[in-house]
């Protein structure tokens, strides 16, 4: 070693004289948790809030702040912040504006571990929570405790779509914050901070990234998304202060899954449409949700602000009240093709069954009366799906 290092030291502080950045296909993967400042100037003329602050592996690196850039553009945003999953991100929102004392609205289709986290919220912290009809916008009567607004469009199990406009024109009269859970709509099926001919927007989105834009089955991942930057300013300060942060590997493989994920969002609506068509014929099945039929709650408010005619690869059915839960679980047990579990938007299909008696708390009259199942349609032909169904509705009897 011409520089007479010891072998340990020079293994430490090898030269990195190779160019560091190159154009490709994928971006290069950064992984970090110490970030080496060039000069103490560099160490401290810097502030959290400056765009691109490379201070800490928490903080951000290249890779996760380009996948930042990508879903803030896909979401119609300009800032966002990375959580491990989509629960971690609904939690930061939570933390973020919500103090003692205040009052949040959530959906009575609310997804269920943000209610639970709420309610440990209310428990320990003095919040007070309120629920919604989600299809009915004057269930939701804010006041001057209200400092917050959960949406969701459409709802993960039952697949309300709700009044987007008339809720979000209530919340901005009143000045409460709107957090959107938009999972759903993944970005592709409308502009949450664009919304109708009169521009309507929310003020925060919610993206499980474990859903369509990683596309695998693999990955947890979730973000939170903004136009403010004062909003983005306050969650940013509670995402430091609470350690969040991602693996750049697992940012890299959803990057990498970014380019095609409209192309599958966009199959398995397809194949749910399809799927749909079948569903309804089947007798054994009271109501068939899926905010493109017209019979599904909040179908005009779908039609209203997804002008493309998008929607996710999600299908619930409600059984014939006939049908007791042993009968359903042995339907869902002889499924081959459809796999139990939770989550959707990977290739593979996924059933799960839920008894709404034990959901909800408001008067659902909307639903029929029964035990529902909801189907993640993924990548496999329609027909062999259909043909998955037809068999295990045999073992009902």
């Amino acid at each position: 070693m011409s520089d007479n290092k010891k072998t340990q030291t020079a293994l430490i502080h090898a030269p990195r004289n190779a160019p560091q950045y190159i154009h490709s296909i994928q971006p290069p993967l950064f992984r970090a948790s110490t970030i080496i400042f060039p000069s103490t100037a560099h160490l401290f003329d810097r502030h959290w809030s400056d765009p691109y602050d490379y201070s800490y592996g928490t903080h951000g690196t290249p890779t996760t702040f380009t996948l930042g850039d990508q879903l803030a553009q896909l979401e119609g945003g300009q800032f966002c912040l990375l959580a491990p999953s989509g629960l971690s991100a609904i939690n930061l929102v939570n933390s973020t504006f919500l103090s003692q004392g205040d009052e949040v609205w959530v959906p009575d289709n609310v997804y269920g571990p943000n209610i639970e986290h709420l309610k440990n919220l209310q428990q320990r912290y003095g919040i007070h929570v309120r629920i919604y009809n989600p299809i009915d916008a004057d269930s939701f009567v804010p006041s001057a405790a209200t400092k917050l607004l959960w949406l969701e469009a459409a709802g993960s199990i039952t697949l309300e779509f709700p009044d987007l406009k008339a809720l979000l024109k209530k919340a901005q009269a009143a000045q409460v914050i709107t957090a959107l859970d938009n999972t759903w709509g993944a970005g592709l099926a409308f502009n949450a901070f664009d919304i109708g001919d009169e521009h309507l927007s929310v003020d925060v989105t919610v993206h499980a990234l474990t859903k369509y834009p990683s596309g695998g089955g693999d990955i947890l991942m979730g973000s939170v998304i903004t136009r403010s930057k004062a909003l983005h300013d306050r969650l940013f300060k509670i995402h430091a202060n609470q350690g969040i942060c991602v693996s750049g590997d697992d940012t890299a493989q959803i990057i990498r899954s970014l380019p095609h994920m409209a192309l599958r969002y966009q199959q398995q609506a397809d194949h749910a449409r399809t799927l749909t068509t079948w569903l309804q014929q089947q007798t054994q099945f009271t109501q068939v949700l899926h905010p493109s039929l017209a019979s599904s709650p909040g179908h005009i408010y779908w039609k209203e602000i997804c002008t493309t005619g998008q929607s996710a690869g999600l299908v619930s059915v409600i059984f014939d009240s006939k049908y007791d839960l042993a009968a359903i679980r042995r339907f869902c047990d002889a499924l081959t093709l459809f796999k139990l579990g939770f989550s959707w938007g990977g290739p593979m299909s996924l059933v799960m069954l839920y008894d709404l008696k034990q959901m909800r708390q408001l008067d659902t009259t909307h639903l029929q009366q029964g035990l529902l199942v909801r189907f993640c349609i993924g990548l496999e032909h329609p027909q062999d799906l259909i043909q998955d169904i037809q068999n295990a509705l045999q073992q009902l009897e």
